[in-house]
């Protein structure tokens, strides 16, 4: 299974749709009751203009999709909805999003349900996409698994049994918070101010910062030079170089990749999930590259030094392979799985 789409005539009703909420883009989809997606599309967020605006743009979006998958919402069991940043589930409220200071304190599960007269499942973006990859990902085999999400931030998701653990306060699975580091010295993070915490070192931020110190300290590399330049150091300049053979960016990543496994480690001991899967926008190229490929295996042996021998050799550690599909698809899975409670 891959995030391909299928024709309509080959869908398995009931349909449902995913809405994938970023500070950037939204990202929606008509998907099947077997997680195939049969029609998508992207819209601007325009974080500016508010959360009400961007929910009625959605609308629209899906009704145009819908009329090209010759569907209507009357075919449509129910909705998802994936939003970053903190929010309170039962409510349907998106809370503070750090990077979307217009959505604050909104009804937005409400507000897409009204608008599109059916019920909406709500979870955070990093769940839903966990969710995706579990149902027709890389974590379709497994009966409980647990995603890394790494990009802007580190995200996370915990699947039991087919349940995302949402928690008490909807803040369960936030893998990003996991202390990593409880030194004094320890990194902050450069979002919420977090000291030794994973996103302090594994986000996309984090890695450009620490490759920036240690240039800053009289380390050599090639990544002077495209600075130099007027370039912007990022981890996609650090997979670069690292792919050229520059030892410094070589060495953050693997560094990355230890801390990570620490991460995985304390994450598997609390929960004992079947599959750890690696997702989101910084994966160094995943397994079609050497650097790829060598982050994985960092993460791995890591992991196995460090793990109890009951976990060690049974818990499968690889890629997502739905990429920026994720989302969407996952926010249906959970609007199905709402609706299969419902229905029952």
């Amino acid at each position: 299974m891959t995030s391909e789409r299928i024709q309509r005539e080959q869908a398995v009703a009931p349909f449902f749709i995913g809405v994938d909420v970023g500070g950037t883009n939204i990202k929606i989809g008509v998907v099947d009751d077997n997680g195939n997606s049969i029609a998508r599309t992207s819209i601007p967020t325009e974080e500016e203009c508010g959360a009400e605006a961007a929910m009625q743009r959605s609308q629209v979006a899906i009704a145009a999709l819908l009329s090209e998958s010759q569907l209507t919402f009357d075919d449509v069991a129910a909705v998802g909805l994936g939003t970053p940043g903190s929010m309170d589930i039962p409510q349907g409220l998106i809370l503070e999003p750090p990077n979307m200071p217009s959505w604050r304190y909104f009804p937005l599960r409400d507000c897409l349900g009204e608008l599109c007269g059916k019920p909406v499942g709500f979870a955070n973006d990093a769940n839903a996409a966990a969710y995706g990859e579990y149902w027709v990902g890389s974590g379709r085999q497994f009966n409980s698994m647990v995603m890394f999400t790494l990009g802007t931030g580190v995200g996370g998701g915990i699947i039991l049994d087919g349940v995302s653990l949402d928690g008490t306060h909807s803040f369960g699975s936030e893998l990003g918070h996991i202390i990593v580091d409880s030194s004094l010295e320890a990194r902050l993070c450069v979002w919420g101010g977090g000291q030794g915490q994973l996103e302090a070192y594994a986000s996309a931020p984090a890695v450009a910062a620490r490759a920036s110190d240690l240039l800053a300290s009289g380390h050599m590399s090639s990544l002077s030079g495209r600075i130099a330049k007027g370039e912007e150091l990022t981890s996609l300049m650090l997979f670069e170089e690292a792919e050229q053979g520059d030892e410094l960016a070589h060495e953050v990543i693997i560094e990355t990749a230890r801390l990570l496994g620490v991460g995985i480690v304390s994450v598997v001991h609390a929960v004992d999930p079947e599959a750890i899967i690696l997702g989101g926008a910084m994966n160094f190229g995943g397994t079609a590259t050497a650097t790829g490929r060598m982050f994985l295996d960092r993460v791995r042996e890591e992991f196995q030094a460090r793990a109890y021998h009951v976990v060690r050799d049974s818990v499968t550690i690889d890629y997502a392979i739905l990429g920026g599909h994720a989302g969407y698809i996952g926010a249906a899975g959970i609007g199905r799985t709402m609706y299969q409670r419902i229905d029952q």
